[in-house]
């Protein structure tokens, strides 16, 4: 069991308030910020269309900004992610939160997985990078595996 209190300011300081939804609208995504600075939250994870406009909206505040690469399905290439990745941090975002290929490992595709999240870090230029790993459609062992990949590939998480 987990027993190391924490406060309510230090639990906010490990939130990512995220609005990934499709129709997201710029009044919608503005009141994300607002909210995420009111409750001093790590960062906003948001689409990469919407980074600018969380720049804008954070300038001066100590919250990250997270894009999205390869979301929701991870089925993208991987030079399709390494793209939306460099641009996603032209534009301002301070992390990336790319999806895995999910089929590749499932079918133990376990070097192309490791390529994948390499070419997603490289193209971060030192930016955070975290992996989703979608574990609800995989195995115990498939995500130990993944795990693994993740961290031989260099992402943070």
């Amino acid at each position: 069991m987990y027993s190391k209190k924490i406060t309510v300011n230090e639990l906010a300081n490990m939130i990512d308030h995220t609005n990934l939804k499709p129709f997201a609208s710029k009044k919608s995504i503005k009141q994300l910020c607002q909210e995420a600075k009111n409750n001093s939250f790590a960062a906003v994870c948001v689409n990469s269309c919407n980074v600018y406009l969380c720049k804008e909206e954070l300038k001066g505040e100590n919250v990250d900004i997270a894009a999205v690469v390869g979301f929701p399905l991870g089925a993208t290439t991987s030079e399709t992610k390494a793209f939306e990745a460099k641009q996603a941090t032209e534009l301002g975002a301070t992390e990336i939160d790319m999806v895995m290929n999910i089929a590749a490992l499932r079918e133990n595709n376990l070097h192309f997985v490791k390529k994948d999240i390499e070419k997603v870090v490289k193209a971060s230029q030192g930016m955070i990078v975290k992996v989703i790993l979608e574990t609800g459609y995989l195995t115990d062992q498939q995500i130990i595996r993944a795990c693994k990949l993740v961290k031989e590939a260099e992402a943070h998480y």
